[in-house]
């Protein structure tokens, strides 16, 4: 600063007077705050948090929208090695509806206007409608390598994640129609979540022991975080305030605790094995890690970030993805080397059912869910 205020004594030209520069000074501070605040700021189009401090609020126990309060709950399980779909009823704990599917199923994916489901068929290029209301199913729509499939906050872009392609794909969600690819640095690109105000999103690359960070309202990357332990980030969900992420890793066997602002990794939390899946309890006060390689359920408290159960699979197993019942009372997940879907009773993690599916059943969804709007997956709801 010394040297600059030399060479401006120094000019020919005179200084501006004071109350000029006072008057510069404040318009640069006005700018930068206007900046501040736009990229702070909810996504446009984006519905309005109904608590800044939980996200999940509208995910409550009961409280479904009325686009789903009169389907018939069932579980929706892919089997990736059967190409087929069965569907459960949790009343009776039977399969009542049974199809086949493009090639490997990986999740099932409710859309963002919460009417219908997705099987996403990521060999077969495809993915398959089912009607919630009848758990019968429909058209089948060409789709490149959709692994996995989300949906922007404001509702404007279906985001396939393409992993053998290293791409996120942004589409129609009405027509399925490619709209922009966006090539991802990392491999094995496969689960991600959005910021609170809607305006970035952090995927799990589970190849690269990496997360990668992208704008939604530009579609670029804004930069990639290599994790301590190198290992296979899985699930990737955020806080209820926002404030933080946690990334599920089969090879750490736990969760990364991650600043999404500062895009840095600030903790971790032990859980067991495989970590893999990641669910949020009703109250947005716990959340359920599957440890997909002992056949254990970790619960953490948010307040504490610290485990305060966990649940066995008597005789084992090999938890993966699943979700919630209506109430919160039910947690299902997917058992991916067994054949089988778990039951698990979430006041004291007694194990309800363990029901025989298809071969490598991977991300069922549980429908219908409380919520607004589907943010995809096999259900994350906002």
């Amino acid at each position: 600063m010394a040297a600059t205020l030399g060479s401006l004594v120094g000019c020919s030209t005179p200084a501006d007077p004071p109350e000029a520069i006072a008057t510069t000074a404040r318009t640069i501070v006005a700018a930068r705050t206007v900046a501040t605040a736009a990229s702070t700021s909810l996504l446009p189009g984006m519905p309005p948090l109904l608590d800044p401090n939980n996200i999940y609020s509208a995910d409550r126990a009961g409280h479904l929208s009325p686009t789903v309060e009169h389907f018939p709950p069932r579980i929706y399980v892919p089997n990736t090695g059967s190409n087929s779909v069965d569907v459960i009823d949790p009343a009776t704990f039977t399969i009542v509806e049974h199809f086949a599917v493009g090639r490997q199923p990986q999740h099932v994916t409710p859309s963002y206007d919460l009417a219908r489901l997705w099987v996403l068929s990521d060999l077969g290029d495809s993915i398959t409608e089912i009607d919630p209301a009848t758990a019968k199913k429909g058209q089948t729509i060409p789709v490149k390598d959709p692994y996995n499939m989300y949906y922007t906050p404001d509702g404007q872009f279906a985001v396939v994640v393409a992993e053998r392609e290293e791409r996120l794909n942004f589409l129609n969600p009405g027509d399925m129609k490619l709209v922009e690819s966006l090539p991802v640095p990392c491999r094995g690109v496969d689960h991600l979540d959005f910021s609170a105000n809607g305006r970035f999103l952090i995927a799990s690359c589970e190849f690269a022991g990496a997360l990668v960070k992208v704008d939604v309202v530009t579609h670029r990357v804004l930069g990639t975080l290599s994790l301590d332990t190198g290992g296979m980030p899985q699930d990737v969900r955020s806080s209820p305030d926002g404030s933080l992420f946690y990334v599920a890793d089969m090879m750490a066997n736990g969760v990364y605790v991650i600043d999404p602002y500062e895009f840095k990794q600030v903790g971790f939390i032990s859980t067991g094995k495989g970590a893999h899946g990641i669910a949020i309890s009703r109250d947005a006060r716990l959340m359920y890690v599957s440890n997909r390689g002992e056949g254990s359920v970790s619960v953490i408290d948010f307040a504490t970030r610290k485990p305060v159960a966990k649940w066995e699979i008597p005789g084992g197993g090999s938890p993966d993805m699943g979700g919630l019942s209506i109430d919160g009372g039910t947690l299902w997940l997917s058992g991916r080397y067994n054949r089988e879907v778990y039951a698990f009773d979430t006041r004291d993690g007694r194990l309800l059912a363990r029901i025989k599916v298809g071969k490598g059943p991977h991300g069922l969804a549980v429908y219908p869910q409380p919520g607004r709007y589907s943010l995809g997956h096999n259900g994350n709801f906002r």
